[in-house]
Parts: C-alpha cells; structure tokens; sequence
C-alpha cells in the first residue's frame, strides 16, 4: 500500500498595500526576499518558493535590492524561486475583460524574461471568481486554477454548515465555463495557511499534524494532500526542512515532501477519481449566508472605480485604437509606453486596492497612479490622432475653413450629440505682447461671422453654435521649440446617428454668408414636462420621477429614476444597514426642473431634488467599531440630526437616441450612508442578466434557503438588464460596479455611492477617507428592448459604447494618403462586443478582441477575415473551426494585417 503524500508549498500571499501604506508592505518584502536567498544558501533541501503567483514581486525587490539582480536570475532559473503566470493578482470583476487579460499578457512576458512561469492560475484570495476563467486560462495556455472563495467545502470567510449540500465533494474538481472550456482545479479547502508554522518540538507537531491531516484528507480527492506554509504576508518559515523531518518520524505512514506546485499539480492530475465533482461558470459564494461574498466591495470608494473606468477606456478604448488607426503595422506603434501605462494601472488592480479595502495612506497612492496612467494614454491618444489626421486628404475643403476629424474608436456604431471645439483664429506671442493678442482676439470674438459646418462634398451638416471662447494656448512641435498665443475658439455641436464601428469622417467649420436655416424642432415640452423623439416617451412627475413609454414595444415603466438613502454601519468589505432601517426616498419631496438645452439635436433637463438625511451613524456606531464587534451582531441606528442632501440629475434625450441618459450631482457631507438609483421593472423573471468579464452572466433573482444577509450584491461591468418573454429593460453604467435586484418587483438598484469609516476584516483600521465627503457625480443609462436578441444586445453595446465619445481632433488644408469618409475595419456582428483593437506585440499585423455576449452561436462579417487567422491571449496561433462565427459564450482574438 503506497503511501500518502504531503505535498507542503511555502509562500507568502503578497498583498502590495492593504493594512498599511505600499511602502510598509515593500519593506518588509525586502526582508522576506533577502532570507530566502539567504537560506537558498543555507539550505539545499529546501526545494523553492512560491511568489504568490505574480511577477512584480521582484520588480518590487530589484528596486532596493538591484546588486541581488543575477542572484535572483539564477534561482528563478534553478526553480528555487518560482514566478508568474500573473504580473499582479488582481481582482477578478471590477477590472475590465482587458485589463485581466493584460495581467496574463504581462505576466507572461514578464516570466519568460525571469525564466519558466508557474503553469497555474493562481487565484488564492480574489473576491469571486470569474465564470470564464476556465476559458482564459485555456487561451492563456494555463493548464490549472487553484482559488479560496467560491466553492464549499472552504475554510475562513465562506462557512461550511452540516446541513448543507456541498458545491463540490472534494478540494479538486473540474470547473467548467459558459463555453463548455473545463480546468482542474484545487480549492484551498482548508484555505491557504493550513500548513503554516509547522512545529519542530514533537509535542506541538503531534497535535498540529493530526489537526491538519484530518482536516485536508476530510476534502482530498488523492491521496496527495497539499499544506500551504505561508499567509499573509508570511515570513518564510527558515526551519521548515527540519520540521517536516519531524512530522516524517512521527507520522511514517505518510511521505512528507517539500515541493512546488508544479510537481504537486502532477501528482494530483495523474490520479484523480473517476467521480471527481465539477463546478460550473462564476464563483460567487452562492450557498453561505450570504455575508462573506465581500461583493459590496464594488462599492467601496466608487471614486476608485470611476478613475480605473476612465483609465481602462482612455487605454483600451482610446489610444490603442487610434494607435492602430494611425500606425498600422510600422514600428511607429508605442508599445512600450503603452506597456508602461498598462503597468501602471495594474498595480491598482489588485483586489485590496482596485476593492477599495484598505487604509486611506493606500487609495490616495492609487489616485497618484491612475493620473499617471491616463496621462500617458491621453499623450498617446492625442500624439495617434494627429498623426491619424495628418495622413487624411483634406485638400477639397474650402481655403479659411476649418476641417477637423471624428473618429468612432468603438466596435460598435455610435449615436450622440457630439461637442466640438474649433480653433477658429490666433494671434501668436511672436508677434505681439500677450495682453495685446488677447484683446485682438476678443475683437475678433465680437466680429465672428455667420458660420456653416460642411462635408468634403459642400454639403451642409446641421449644427448648433454652443459658444465662443478666448484664451491662451500652445503647440509643442517635436522639431523646434514651444509655440505660445492667443486664440479665439468656437465650440459647436452636431448629431451623430449610427456612426460605424472604427471609422471616421471629416467636417469642415466654415464662414457663411446667410444665417443658416434653424430647425425649430423641440424634445422637450415645458409645458406636460414630457422628453419625446421617435423613440421614447419620459413625462418628469412632480416628485421627479419618470413615467416611460417605450414607443418600439408600446410598453410603459412608471416610477423610474428614485434615489434611496439608507444608513450602513458596516465596512469597507460589507454593507449593513443601521438597525432602525430608516430609509428616505426622492420621491418624498417635489423636484424643481429646469431646461438647460431644447433644441432639435436633443434636450437636457436638470431635476433638482432634496432628500433630508441623517448626519452619520448614532454614537454607538464608534463603540462597535473600536471594540471590533462583528457587523452581523451591531446595533447602531442612524442620527437624529437631519441635514439636506441635495441632487441634481441632468436626463439627456438626444434627437435619435433610443435611450436615456443621466448624469446625478452631489456635494455629500454625510457619514455612514448608501445611495442608489432605482429603476422599477415591475417584470415576471426569476434572473438578471449582467455585464461580467467576457461574459453576459444569468444570475438569478433570488437567493438560498441558507442565505441570511437581507441584501444581496452583485458586480456589473457596464449593464444589468431584467426582461420577460416580450422584452425588458437594460440600465447602464460608468464606474458604478454594484448592483442588486430587489425581488418585490424586480428593481433594478444601482447603488451611487456608499460612506463607511473603517476597513473592517481581521481589527480595527479606521478610514475616514472612506466616508467619501464632498462632491461627486455618477453616469448611468436607461434603455429598453423587444424579446429579440438583436434588440436586447443592441441595448449591451449601447451602455459599453455610452463610456467612449466620438474623438474629435481639428486639421488643416493638406493632401493625405486616406480618404475623409472610410472605416479602417468594417464589423457587422451584433453580438460581438470588442474589448480591444491593438497592434500585435511582434508589430506582426494587428489584433481585434471581443466574445459573444450570448449563449447563441453568433456570425460575424468583417473586412479583417480574408487576411485573418485567430491567436490566443498570448498572440500564438489558435486555429478555430470557421473564422466568422462565433460559439456560445466564446472569447475570439483575430490577428490580420492590411
């Protein structure tokens, strides 16, 4: 009879920054990195270290320590110190499809350059896991997950009951995605410290090792058995060797090994059992108590959510699309300032950080990276753009007219009403004193002409003139030194309907010599206070709420657009509502209105409406957090003191839209709160749809018999969407990544913004950062569908292209290579949502990203398939069956040259 094996893997989980500052943590990895090449030294029979998976670990040492650099190298390459697949561990649903795959894509490189990466993905502590990792791993050419959350049996925050029926019968199981893509598995059952600080006196080691035997044999599926020797943050333990000689003498029917997860993963695939459990598509926690999920981390400092949203567009949305556009296949691309960028944004990624659950010394660093991150994005973008123009014919334009380009950097069409600045004049401070160009230019402000906006034929494009501005500028050529002035500019706005995917135009600003013909349509009517186009119906009620006539379906949505208060005594982690369950409406008070644009591109109405809230939490509130008190067992209430919280919400109804936009204004200044949006279905459905990582997820409706926490949170990427068999509604969103459905009538809650004054978790870590005072603003949507695919998809890639506006970028006269008018790739497929449009990283062609937003085979049409074969995440070759159409649920990576 062979004998057991303990596999025992030392590590320590790597949180860059959480309980304390970045650089606390750093320093103490300095310690950490120095004793392990001390005691590779020292000792032989120690077989390696795991780096948690990520490779920016030892970017982080080589800062301080950058004369260890070879010593690093080598014990990478002697699989003493064992790094990858990951550059950080980030936190799976609240970072977009992208940027988890940049973490891959980065993490790999980084690997190769160190030496051979772990073959896992390696998720011990995410809050949830993404029901298509097994899918990206696949496409990541990992062979293997292991995770701690998501999965019952499970040790720490996801309880086990005795009553229950587990999701999984042993700690390994297969787990399988939407697109059928299956990995074996491991939970850290037990989770990932069940073989920390193992004794060396044999009295301790007798009675920890009959503890831990019991417990990872009561879940393994082998007779292999895996002990983690590390937590957070874990020194390495130096006499490890020693106490597993120990536990060898003790324990003679078991074979005690010192190994890796690479020889552990072997193992374990070679004999698992035929009835080995599977698991199916995200990990979320469904079956405890509903406590612990940590989901309403989504909302924790939306502030963070925001800026990683306007980072990960400017990046994937933005610069790398018109990067592509302007560089196509030349070694002109920027690879390595986008890499550098990217980077940047990921080290905000991991789930202590992008989660919003740490100290406020942490998240205050991150704002610092995010700024630097879109800085770079916006230089890239803006530097492709011009280049972009430069190679435009312009030459058929009018002499003294103004062309400028708009460019859909999106992979689906675009409606809106789109801004534009023109410069129109300047006066240069080569040729005058600055307070000399500036009164010219004011001189000419009072002068302007009769303006026209044309097209490359003379065809007049209807417009509107917003305003006129004079201030000061600057060109920053890249062959000679700055150029200051003057300028006089001319802001203008024009309407946008259904502009292809990934093409541009070009429209000229130009004098006229009559006044141009004023179209005397009006969205808005003041008088029954009703917003209508072809479209849509939305009558404002008094309480200001809408009344919504969806004029495609003929079906009617009252009482839309509430905001609820609540108060919330919980953490940074999880939302508790205050024991009185004092909850005030919008809809409790009268809105005032106020029309801020009613013309024939579209109308802008501003509500005002004033909610009377309690100031914070009751005295008691600090009492439970000073003394830790679990937040299951407090009992604070909200104050007495009531103070007006005042929002202004402005509903935008463009002339051609089929959708409702919003934009909600606060200055907050109070404590210990929540508020959401609602938005009423009133829809029979047992389940939702939501964006998730490439994946359009069904969740349902209810929760669990076991399920005991009264909310139930859930993450969204850009939508939700609740519909019935004739139809339904889509909500969509910009950085707002916490959503619940209340299962009365099927409302859908966005939750805005939610105010706490303490980390939470293992003490006492107050936060005031965290209780998010001063003025805030939030972006969202509202559209509706029939019961057609076509139509409901159509409302997804609404509320992801809502997040990108048409660029816009103003040229001269000049010949050019490309044509006004013309996409730079055509793309038909409704169900495709694109997550990126980049030049390959061999600058071998380019590549176009996206997945099926369905559960549907889906075809596509495109002018890439000719020359286009399919790579996965790595850019490798991935051949597939038949390049235009998609499986269910499948991720698709195209690489093609032009």
């Amino acid at each position: 009879m062979s004998r057991k094996k303990v596999f025992v893997i030392s590590h320590s989980h790597w949180d860059r920054e959480w309980y304390m500052a970045y650089e606390q943590h750093h320093m103490r990895l300095i310690k950490l990195m120095d004793d392990l090449l001390d005691l590779f030294n020292k000792e032989p029979e120690f077989n390696s270290f795991h780096l948690d998976g990520q490779t920016i670990i030892l970017d982080d040492y080589l800062k301080v320590r950058p004369e260890r650099r070879a010593e690093v190298e080598r014990r990478v390459a002697e699989g003493k110190l064992r790094v990858g697949p990951f550059y950080i561990l980030q936190d799976d649903f609240l970072i977009s499809p992208e940027a988890n795959t940049r973490d891959m894509l980065i993490g790999h490189q980084e690997s190769k350059k160190w030496g051979n990466q772990v073959n896992l993905g390696y998720f011990p502590d995410t809050f949830g896991n993404m029901g298509q990792t097994p899918q990206m791993l696949k496409l990541a050419d990992l062979k293997y997950a292991a995770f701690g959350r998501g999965v019952k049996p499970t040790g720490l925050n996801n309880q086990v009951f005795d009553n229950e029926k587990y999701s999984s019968q042993y700690s390994e199981m297969w787990w399988q995605g939407p697109d059928n893509s299956k990995v074996l598995s491991v939970l850290f059952a037990n989770w990932y410290s069940n073989g920390n600080e193992i004794p060396v006196d044999k009295i301790e080691a007798k009675k920890f090792w009959d503890q831990k035997l019991a417990d990872a044999e009561k879940y393994a599926s082998t007779d292999n058995l895996l002990m983690m020797n590390g937590v957070d943050h874990q020194p390495v333990q130096k006499n490890v060797i020693e106490a597993l000689k120990v536990a060898q003498e003790l324990y003679p029917d078991y074979e005690f090994i010192h190994s890796n997860f690479d020889d552990y993963l072997k193992a374990v695939s070679k004999s698992i059992p035929k009835d080995l459990g599977k698991v199916d598509g995200e990990l979320t926690s469904q079956e405890t108590d509903g406590w612990y999920t940590l989901a309403n981390t989504a909302s924790s400092r939306v502030y963070l959510k925001q800026d990683n949203t306007k980072v990960e567009r400017e990046l994937e949305n933005i610069a790398e699309p018109l990067a592509t556009m302007a560089y196509n296949g030349t070694k002109d691309y920027p690879h390595d300032q986008l890499r550098y960028a990217w980077k940047m944004l990921l080290q905000n990624n991991p789930h202590d950080s992008i989660c919003g659950c740490s100290v406020d010394d942490v998240h205050r660093e991150m704002m610092t990276r995010f700024a630097k991150s879109r800085e770079v994005g916006e230089f890239v973008a803006k530097d492709a753009i011009e280049t972009l123009a430069n190679q435009i014919n312009t030459s058929a334009f009018p002499e003294g007219s103004k062309p400028f380009i708009l460019v859909n950097t999106n992979g689906y069409e675009k409606t809106e009403m789109k801004t534009v600045e023109i410069e129109w004049q300047r006066a240069l401070f080569a040729d005058g004193k600055p307070d000399v160009q500036y009164e010219a230019m004011k001189k000419a402000q009072r002068e302007l002409p009769k303006f026209k906006v044309i097209d490359i034929k003379g065809n007049k494009i209807p417009f509107e003139m917003v305003s006129s501005d004079v201030r000061f500028g600057y060109d920053l050529p890249k062959n000679k030194f700055r150029i200051p002035y003057m300028a006089l500019y001319v802001t203008i706005q024009l309407d946008l309907t259904a502009m292809s995917a990934f093409s541009w135009k070009t429209l000229a600003l130009a004098s006229s010599e009559e006044s141009e013909k004023v179209d005397s349509t009006k969205i808005y009517d003041e008088d029954s206070q009703i917003l209508e186009n072809n479209w849509l119906k939305a009558s404002i009620n008094s309480n200001g709420s809408l009344n919504i006539l969806d004029k495609k379906t003929g079906r009617e949505f009252d009482n839309q657009l509430v905001f609820e208060d609540t108060g919330d005594i919980g953490n940074e982690y999880i939302y508790r509502q205050s024991a009185d369950k004092k909850t005030i409406f919008s809809t409790d008070s009268t809105a005032e209105v106020k029309v801020l644009q009613n013309n024939f591109l579209g109308a802008k109405v501003q509500l005002q409406q004033t909610m009377m809230v309690p100031e914070s939490a009751d005295e008691r509130l600090e009492y439970e957090r000073q003394a830790v008190i679990d937040i299951t067992n407090r009992k604070a209430n909200r104050s007495e003191k009531l103070v007006p919280l005042t929002l202004t919400t402005v509903i935008t109804l463009s002339k051609n839209a089929d959708q409702l936009k919003f934009k909600t204004s606060f200055n907050n200044q109070m404590k210990d709160h929540r508020v959401r949006v609602l938005f009423k279905t009133n829809l029979k459905s047992n389940y939702n749809l939501a964006d998730s990582i490439f994946e359009t997820v069904k969740r349902p409706n209810h929760v669990s018999d076991t399920w005991k926490n009264p909310t139930n949170p859930q993450h969204q990427q850009t939508f939700v969407n609740v519909c019935d068999d004739n139809g339904g509604m889509t909500v969509g969103n910009f950085g707002l990544n916490e959503y619940e459905i209340l299962p009365e009538d099927n409302t859908i809650a966005v939750t805005l913004l939610r105010c706490v004054g303490e980390m939470g978790d293992w003490g006492y870590f107050g936060t005031p950062d965290a209780q998010c005072l001063g003025q805030f603003s939030f972006e969202y949507s509202l559209a509706f569908h029939d019961n057609t695919i076509a139509s409901r998809t159509h409302t997804y890639q609404q509320a992801k292209t809502n997040q990108v506006s048409v660029q816009s970028v103003q040229t001269d006269i000049h010949n050019g290579i490309k044509k006004c008018d013309t996409t730079f790739l055509t793309l038909k497929a409704d169900s495709f949502a694109v997550t990126s449009l980049k030049q390959a990283e061999t600058s071998d062609g380019n590549i176009l990203r996206g997945y099926n937003l369905t559960n549907n085979e889906t075809k596509i049409d495109s002018s890439i398939l000719k020359q286009a074969k399919t790579v996965n995440f790595l850019e490798e070759d991935y051949p597939v069956a038949k390049l235009n159409i998609l499986n269910p649920a499948e991720i698709r990576t195209y690489k093609f040259s032009f």
